[in-house]
Parts: C-alpha cells; sequence; structure tokens
C-alpha cells in the first residue's frame, strides 16, 4: 500500500509540474501573440497612409491589450528604387515579448 501511494505522489507532484509548464508557455504565447498584433496594427497605420513614410527611423509607444508596448520602424530602399522596405520592432515595456514585421510598399507619392 505505501509503494502505491508512494508512486501515486510522484505521478501528481509530476502532473503539478507539468501544468505550471503549461501555465507558464501559454501565458508567453498570448503576451507574443499581441505583440505581433500591435506590429501588425503598425504595420495597417504605415501602408494605408497616403503618404509613403519618411525614410530613416522612427519609434513610439501604444497602448494595447491594457499593456504599454514599444515600438521602432525603419525605412530603407529596397533593391527596387521605387519600393520602400520597412522593418517593425515592437518589444513589451514590462516584459521580453517582442515581435518583427517587414513590409514593402510603394516609395512613390500617389498623385
Amino acid at each position: 500500500m505505501l509503494v502505491a501511494l508512494a508512486i501515486f505522489s510522484l505521478a501528481a507532484l509530476a502532473l503539478l509540474r507539468l501544468n505550471g509548464a503549461t501555465v507558464t508557455s501559454t501565458t508567453r504565447l498570448q503576451d507574443q501573440a499581441m505583440a505581433q498584433i500591435v506590429a501588425r496594427n503598425i504595420a495597417v497605420e504605415t501602408l494605408t497612409d497616403p503618404i509613403p513614410p519618411a525614410f530613416g527611423t522612427a519609434s513610439g509607444e501604444v497602448t494595447n491589450g491594457n499593456r504599454r508596448w514599444l515600438w521602432t520602424r525603419v525605412t530603407n530602399r529596397s533593391p527596387e528604387a521605387r519600393i520602400q522596405q520597412i522593418e517593425i520592432e515592437v518589444r513589451s515595456v514590462s516584459g521580453p515579448e517582442a515581435a518583427r514585421l517587414t513590409v514593402f510598399r510603394s516609395a512613390e507619392i500617389p498623385a
């Protein structure tokens, strides 16, 4: 009886540790998904603006999901002169969550 109880308690402890690891991973993945959403929102704002962004680096802060996010947008020329390459990076103020996104858009101002 004692041997069965010892085996059961070891199995229960292993399941508790597994549950803790699952909760931690789920929280981290939710935060990374939110960082991706913020990066995509910034990309949509950049792509839908009628005037292309200036070449160089721009940064700012946005609140989404009740959290503050710092973003950086680097605009460079792509190999095609009429196309801009825009790299967006989003970082959480309170944690290591981060997302990167690269988009391309026309560098020409519409008439």
